[in-house]
């Protein structure tokens, strides 16, 4: 795995983790019974985006350096990866003739 992909690797597990992390303790303006006229109930007050961002790093890093061990040291190589999703691998039938 090059630089190259080692960044793009990181940065899409840091984009899956921040969009799974975003709606975790969000205090809607509803729920503080604070609705600014011309804004939805739904509407965020409190975001906590910093902390939610500083966690998504945390996560990201270390869900990063697990995956780009099981990478580097081919525990799992990509002939593996085409071999379970192969047309036919999971249905028991051979499909190589």
């Amino acid at each position: 795995m090059g630089i190259t992909s080692g960044l793009v690797l990181f940065a899409v597990i840091w984009s899956m983790v921040f969009l799974i992390a975003l709606p975790i303790r969000v205090e809607t303006q509803g729920d503080l019974d604070d609705v600014v006229p011309g804004t939805h109930a739904g509407s965020p007050e409190h975001h906590h985006l910093k902390k939610k961002a500083i966690w998504t790093t945390i996560i990201a890093c270390i869900l990063w350096a697990i995956i780009a061990t099981i990478i580097l040291s081919e525990w799992i190589s990509v002939d593996d990866v085409e071999s379970w999703f192969r047309a036919g691998a999971w249905s028991g039938r051979d499909i190589d003739g």
